[in-house]
C-alpha cells in the first residue's frame, strides 16, 4: 500500500454567537494550519473562506468586512474549521 503525500485534514465545528464571530475568524486567520473556514447558520453554509485567499494580504480586509456584516445579521452560528496536520 502506497502512502499518500497529501496532508491529513481534520475538521472541527465551533458554535459561536454573532458578536464573537469576527473575533474568532481573526484568531483562526493567524493560525498557520487552517486550510478553510466555513460559516454556517442553522445548518446551511452562508460563507466559505479558503485560507489561500485569506493569506493574500490585500484580500483579508474585504473578507473580514463581509464577515463583520454577516455577524451583525446572525445571533448564533457555527464555524467549521479544516486544519492540515
Amino acid at each position: 500500500m502506497e502512502e499518500s503525500n497529501e496532508p491529513k485534514i481534520n475538521t472541527e465545528e465551533i458554535k459561536i454567537t454573532g458578536e464573537k464571530l469576527l473575533e474568532k475568524v481573526k484568531q483562526l486567520l493567524h493560525e498557520g494550519n487552517v486550510r478553510k473556514i466555513i460559516i454556517k447558520n442553522k445548518g446551511k453554509v452562508i460563507m466559505e473562506v479558503p485560507m489561500t485567499i485569506a493569506a493574500i494580504g490585500a484580500l483579508v480586509a474585504p473578507v473580514l468586512a463581509a464577515i463583520g456584516a454577516l455577524a451583525a445579521l446572525v445571533t448564533e452560528c457555527s464555524i467549521v474549521v479544516e486544519r492540515k496536520e
